[in-house]
């Protein structure tokens, strides 16, 4: 009998993940924005909580789910053929209506109106550039930890989005369900719905190269082991 966990449970487990990253993400913006007005400190509070949930949630759902909780590292599983293309469509289902409701959520603690439309622009080609680059990295960080430090991929994680945070212009959205729930907020974590498009295409650009080095560049390393494929 197989012991990989069902199907509901895994979707269960990435709605669940989504949730929470995005309720960390968003509430620690509404956070760090309510004490100080000082905007290196407000990204600082921002970032910490973010990374430090990431290793949280990979370490405790990824025995269930593979803790993708992003459509663009589901897309990289599933373009290597570790995930089935139903199980990844639905994936990114539970992803993007785990990330609606982390907003609502986070806004409902520090009671705001619960359902908001983001004015903050975030367009252009600096921009772009940089989700590129912050989703590539990702990428490459989770595909390359997998094959060599399987224990360590929740802290590779939670570090690489910390320091992407403050070496990216874009601050390091690299997760199109991320995004899409951001546009949400009108807080310190928002992002227009308009400019949600540009985003979401350099992510999967910066994923589709992330992929292409990878495949070369770990071609003769020693066979990953099976931490975020997700099952079949």
């Amino acid at each position: 009998m197989s012991d990989i966990p069902n199907l509901p449970r895994r979707l269960a487990a990435e709605a669940l993940g989504t949730a929470m990253l995005v309720a960390t993400v968003v509430g620690s913006g509404i956070m760090a924005d309510s004490l100080t007005n000082d905007g290196a400190l407000s990204l600082l509070g921002n970032t910490i909580p973010t990374g430090a949930i990431l290793v949280v949630l990979i370490t405790i759902l990824g025995p269930i789910s593979g803790a993708h909780f992003n459509p663009v590292v589901t897309m990289a599983f599933a373009m290597r053929r570790e995930i089935d293309a139903t199980a990844g469509f639905l994936y990114v289902l539970a992803q993007i209506t785990g990330g609606f409701a982390g907003t609502l959520i986070a806004h409902a603690m520090f009671v705001l109106p619960i359902v908001q439309i983001s004015t903050t622009v975030r367009t252009g080609t600096g921009q772009w550039v940089a989700e590129a680059v912050a989703a590539f990295g990702l990428v490459f960080t989770i595909l390359a930890g997998v094959r060599f430090r399987q224990d360590g991929v929740p802290w590779l994680v939670g570090l690489y989005i910390i320091a992407a945070y403050w070496f990216t212009a874009s601050t390091s959205f690299a997760n199109p369900a991320v995004a899409i729930a951001r546009a949400l907020s009108n807080t310190f974590a928002g992002i227009r719905p308009v400019d949600l498009p540009g985003f979401i295409l350099a992510e999967v650009v910066g994923t589709m190269l992330a992929m292409a080095l990878a495949s070369w560049i770990l071609a003769d390393s020693p066979k990953p082991l099976d931490t975020l494929k997700g099952a079949e």
